[in-house]
């Protein structure tokens, strides 16, 4: 099968892409690469710098479509480039994939569109309440790319925060961003009370190729697997970082984010997916990472990386 990957070289991309080749598939990945290219050369990947919203997929078979200005803080530097971005530029692929006869489209949406909700447990059929500009976008490009499953496969995942290890690392989603803080001297939790669902980098990557693998499994799923507290999550890294650095602080913080949600993911398991990994996977794994000297640079942070290419 000959998959484009829209965003392929960031941080879910990185580990992705190679998964698709080992699947024996041939991939084109579109991205700008502000985050740089992390990828290893392949005899069936190609890789193309260039906006995924002027790109025509001919000869592709399915889009797995990552690409987004991503998460809050950094959606809020400048809405306007995040609307331009995440709904009218999904709007354009899927346009074009219509017309390009693509037989299979899969969304990356966010289970950040639910917002805040104090449901027992956050469903696909609960309401969305978007509160900020990239749930926002995220909610009405599924709006947008649902309204093509009568043109082709459409699939529409609602992803927890992703955490784990990555070619192109971030550091600046909770968990890692906690597990960097500890490594570097003490954490500090600006929402302790906030429940965040996780979901681990391997699992969400095999989940795109499940879907890959099960076209018949059409519509929205949530993927998320652990919901947490931040001060939860906190109590994990700072068990797991000790081993490596000694006694960590944990203090805490004002913060304005009001996010907050337990997210089920039922119906995806129904449908036979199982994921493998937990936060503690990700917290050894990232944890290991940082204190064997991996250097937290401004590429590893969205809101810095894009006031440093000055596009916010």
């Amino acid at each position: 099968m000959h998959i484009l990957v829209t965003g392929g070289c960031g941080y879910i991309g990185s580990v992705l892409v190679p998964k698709l080749l080992a699947a024996d598939h041939k991939v084109t990945v579109v991205d700008l690469q502000w985050f740089g290219n992390h990828l290893e050369p392949h005899e069936r990947l190609e890789v193309i710098k260039a906006n995924f919203s002027t790109f025509y997929p001919y000869y592709v078979d399915a889009i797995i479509h990552l690409a987004a200005i991503a998460n809050d803080p950094t959606g809020d530097l400048d809405p306007r480039l995040t609307w331009e971005t995440n709904a009218l530029g999904t709007m354009q692929l899927a346009d074009m994939a219509k017309r390009c006869g693509v037989k299979h489209f899969i969304y990356a949406s966010s289970g950040s569109v639910y917002g805040v909700s104090e449901a027992e447990q956050v469903t696909e059929d609960l309401p969305l309440v978007p509160l900020s500009a990239y749930n926002r976008t995220k909610m009405v490009a599924e709006r947008v790319v649902l309204s093509y499953r009568d043109d082709m496969v459409v699939q529409v995942v609602r992803p927890a925060t992703v955490c784990g290890v990555s070619p192109r690392q971030r550091l600046d989603v909770v968990v890692n961003q906690l597990i960097a803080e500890a490594v570097s001297g003490g954490l500090i939790l600006k929402t302790p009370n906030a429940i965040r669902p996780h979901i681990h980098i391997e699992d969400m990557c095999d989940l795109y190729l499940w879907l890959l693998e099960h076209p018949e499994c059409q519509g929205v799923y949530n993927a998320g697997f652990e919901n947490q507290t931040v001060a939860q999550t906190a109590e994990l890294v700072r068990y797991f970082v000790s081993y490596l650095v000694g006694n960590v602080q944990v203090e805490t913080a004002q913060s304005n984010d009001k996010r907050s949600y337990r997210l089920n993911s039922d119906k995806l398991m129904a449908a036979g997916f199982r994921p493998k990994f937990t936060v503690s996977d990700a917290i050894r794994d990232v944890a290991k990472k940082l204190a064997d000297g991996f250097e937290d640079s401004d590429i590893c942070h969205n809101i810095r990386t894009l006031k440093c290419l000055q596009l916010a």
